[in-house]
């Protein structure tokens, strides 16, 4: 049985409730989330098989190891912490001088509205109408959005960033340098192994939670850290060949 339109439209009514699932709220704390993890797992396996590569002592390479994640996640949080909220700064200014001007010219900026909401084809009446009624309602959150793109979502956050990518990179380098210190033969081939793995977990898991292509994903972080322990690894041997 057909459903009834929706009063004004040619559109049927849905007797059921539809909501979409979206990803893009996730997007601060996930980017933060997969950039720290993988740039745990490439450079901590990287370090790991390319001071082996060059020769040096299983005590030697857990130390380099332990320092590399330690390091790693103080330069990923206080990396991501100094980006982010300069970012914030900016939105903050932004903010300020989008407020002193609703303050000094508020029709002036009424206009800019109603122009904002005429470009995205409403008819000259009702963007006005729409217009007056969001700049009634919180003139500062209407500008924020409609005119510098800034929402809830999007708002910088920089602590759980720095958070987020420290604690993730942490996790990330743990396991190459778990897979060293835990195989008894051909460390370095399990370490790499561990980290292709990884890697490809953290692509598809990246992916799915951001509703992208797990295959892409999964390739693109697998291939990138594949080349990268390849080429440490590479110099490790030629460094050791050298001095040692």
């Amino acid at each position: 049985m057909a459903s009834s339109p929706i009063p004004g439209t040619d559109l049927p009514a849905d007797h059921h409730h539809h909501a979409e699932q979206h990803k893009s709220h996730r997007a601060g704390w996930l980017r933060a989330a997969v950039l720290g993890a993988n740039d745990g797992v490439v450079s901590t396996a990287a370090l790991i098989v390319g001071v082996a590569g060059s020769g040096a002592s299983v005590s030697a390479v857990r130390v380099a190891g332990i320092a590399g994640l330690v390091a790693g996640a103080m330069s990923m949080g206080v990396g991501e912490y100094v980006s982010v909220a300069a970012q914030r700064d900016t939105e903050e200014a932004d903010l300020r001088m989008e407020a002193q001007a609703l303050r000094e010219h508020p029709r002036a900026e009424l206009a800019e509205l109603t122009q904002i909401w005429e470009s995205r084809g409403l008819q000259p009446e009702l963007a006005q109408e729409v217009a007056r009624q969001l700049t009634q309602a919180d003139a500062l959150a209407a500008h924020a959005r409609d005119e510098l793109g800034l929402t809830e979502v999007s708002t910088a956050r920089p602590v759980q960033a720095a958070a987020t990518s420290a604690v993730a990179f942490s996790l990330g380098a743990a396991l190459p340098l778990v897979a060293y210190l835990a195989a008894t033969r051909g460390r370095s081939v399990v370490t790499v192994v561990v980290a292709l793995v990884a890697l490809a977990c953290l692509g598809a898991l990246g992916a799915t939670l951001g509703g992208a292509s797990r295959l892409r994903a999964t390739l693109r972080v697998a291939v990138g850290g594949a080349a990268a322990m390849g080429v440490t690894m590479l110099i490790g041997e030629l460094t050791g060949a050298t001095l040692g």
